[in-house]
């Protein structure tokens, strides 16, 4: 009995050991069903393999009982293996945690992943504070087995099982179309919404995965894609929008309205005078109306695009979950990383890999050709300050230069640059962070869509329609600004709001685009700001700092010294003919609404003055 009961154990924890790590995404429920059984066959099969059992008496009534209790654990997790369903995904909630969710981007994450909030504003409401936030799994699983249970729905390669016609066909698996999606069913909740996505995992949120994921001191959990977050009482989220969807096939069957992500398939052209598709896999699907939302492909340069399979292998580009599982590999397994561009995304990858090198002392150096950090949109000065403190927190900065040449050396595997200045930088890895590209291919196949040769993307009206029955959201949409000109725009605010202002007016809302999207960035601890509007570097600027220490007098007889910056906290307004176009707000958060209206109002100078007490840069 001792070594059957023995052997039950063993095979019922291995069981239970398998089965959690492929359910990080299921619900509590099986991880509270798990724990008592599993704990108990533990315990047993130790106090058996150590001879720690009772007498006979208690054998003849523990073996028979535990024994049992060991077949129903196997039959029960045989059955939670059948039939559990990988859909289920978390959506975060709530206030932001610096270095992950802006706030205003959060409101919009929260009410799009929240059923039923019942709101068809342009901009959605935030859940209230006091709403208990959704439970969310805590498991250690590795990161494929986290990602197949709880970030991709089943792919339908096979003609057959896609449905030939859909009321609402969404271009697109990112935040716009989940933005876009949520908004279709609030005002009709009959809809039928089949999203087509070319990524493995249903529609997720981007900016964790330059931000905070690098900056979890749980490696684990970042690997499972999780990060605590501080506006849910430091619960446990994930990246992926919470939504219960259908599969593909099961569309049409829905007695009501129903939502379907199609992963892994790819549109290769649209007919929009015949509402129809074609996918990579020759299928072809009928809609009513459509939502183009493909988002944009990471620039490259020729250097590297067009060099060995051999230095490709040590080269990436930054975009989705599998590049930041790869480069997670990479900065654990590697010794050095060249990040190759100093914008939003090489910086905050720059100081993120910094962090994470720590555990293995990895070297990060980062090279650009502007004066200093983030040099096409702050300041000279400014981006010359915040240059010193990415270098303050590990990364070895080289501005003003670029890569002349690349290759892999023969002796050493690894990859050496020259740079324009000719030094030479040899390292395990390069990643490429140079900007991205509009994402216009279907443009090439399709007739009706007209590509913005100078900004990119397709062009849309101020409804945010291209032609008939299509509309066009987030990066890959060329809108007219009122106030700003006709522009193109590549952040994550925008991105929900034009998917939501969209799925509101293919629902017959016809509602214009006047929003201001804002974007956020938090290069290190000391540097973090939020802005709005047009932020370039080329426009003429004016800052206004709040000094956070006396500058000391200098020494009796000395020359005058010039007081040393200090760019602590402040906000810089970009000008054009002497009007505001843009706002920036320097470790000062929460203030992007003040700054629309200042924008929205056509501020000039003159009126900077009577609004900056409004900022609070001095509290």
């Amino acid at each position: 009995h001792n070594h059957f009961l023995l052997a039950s154990c063993r095979f019922a924890r291995k069981m239970a050991s398998l089965l959690r790590s492929r359910i990080s995404g299921c619900t509590r429920r099986v991880l509270l069903n798990l724990q008592s059984p599993v704990s108990m066959c533990n315990n047993v099969s130790r106090r058996l393999a150590s001879n720690q059992t009772s007498g006979a008496g208690g054998k003849s009534i523990v073996v028979p009982a535990l024994g049992t209790a060991s077949l129903g654990l196997v039959l029960y997790l045989v059955y939670e293996i059948w039939t559990y369903d990988k859909s289920s995904i978390i959506q975060p909630k709530g206030k932001r945690s610096k270095g992950s969710i802006h706030p205003e981007a959060e409101a919009v994450a929260m009410a799009i992943g929240d059923e039923g909030s019942g709101t068809s504003s342009s901009i959605p409401t935030p859940v209230s504070k006091e709403k208990e936030p959704e439970p969310v799994a805590t498991t250690t699983d590795t990161p494929a087995d986290v990602i197949a249970a709880t970030g991709t729905s089943n792919p339908a390669p096979i003609e057959d099982t896609l449905p030939e016609h859909v009321q609402y066909l969404l271009i697109g698996a990112g935040t716009a179309s989940f933005a876009c999606m949520k908004a279709i069913r609030e005002r009709d909740p009959d809809a039928k919404v089949l999203i087509i996505g070319e990524e493995d995992y249903t529609p997720y949120m981007r900016p964790p995965l330059s931000k905070v994921l690098w900056l979890e001191e749980d490696h684990e959990l970042a690997r499972q894609l999780k990060f605590p977050a501080s506006w849910a009482g430091g619960k446990i989220i994930d990246v992926f929008y919470k939504h219960q969807f259908v599969k593909p096939h099961e569309l049409t069957q829905q007695d009501g309205g129903a939502s379907a992500v199609l992963t892994s398939n790819k549109v290769t052209s649209i007919d929009p005078e015949g509402k129809r598709v074609v996918l990579s896999n020759g299928s072809v699907i009928k809609y009513d109306k459509c939502l183009i939302a493909t988002g944009g492909k990471p620039k490259t340069l020729p250097i590297f695009s067009d060099s060995s399979e051999q230095l490709k292998q040590k080269v990436s580009l930054y975009r989705n979950i599998n590049d930041f599982l790869q480069l997670d590999d990479v900065a654990m397994k590697g010794k050095s990383v060249l990040i190759v561009g100093g914008g939003f995304l090489g910086s905050e990858l720059a100081v993120g890999l910094a962090s994470r090198g720590k555990l293995n002392n990895l070297q990060v150096t980062q090279v650009f050709p502007e004066i200093g950090n983030l040099g096409l949109v702050l300041p000279r000065e400014l981006s010359k300050w915040t240059t010193e403190k990415v270098r303050k927190e590990g990364v070895t900065v080289l501005p003003g230069v670029v890569v002349s040449s690349a290759k892999v050396c023969s002796d050493c595997d690894k990859v050496l640059v020259k740079l324009s200045n000719e030094d030479e930088v040899v390292v395990d890895h390069v990643v490429i962070a140079v900007g991205l590209q509009a994402d216009t291919r279907l443009a090439t196949t399709s007739s009706g869509l007209e590509v913005d040769t100078e900004v990119g993307g397709y062009r849309v009206n101020s409804e945010l329609q291209a032609c008939s029955d299509v509309w066009v959201a987030g990066d890959v949409s060329s809108f007219y600004d009122p106030y700003l000109g006709r522009r193109r725009v590549e952040h994550h605010d925008h991105a929900n709001v034009t998917g939501r202002l969209a799925g509101e007016n293919m629902t017959g809302a016809q509602k214009q685009y006047r929003h201001q999207s804002m974007f956020w960035s938090d290069v290190g601890p000391d540097v973090g700001f939020e802005a709005v509007g047009l932020i370039d570097a080329k426009l003429e600027t004016v800052g206004v700092w709040a000094k956070t220490k006396e500058d000391p007098p200098p020494p009796e007889g000395s020359p005058e010294v010039k007081p040393e910056d200090d760019y602590t906290k402040g906000v810089v307004f970009y000008l054009k003919e002497q009007r505001v176009v843009g706002i920036l707000t320097w470790n000062c958060f929460g203030k992007m609404d003040l700054a629309r209206q200042l924008i929205n109002v056509k501020a000039t100078t003159a009126d900077i003055n009577k609004h900056i007490k409004d900022f609070d840069i001095h509290t």
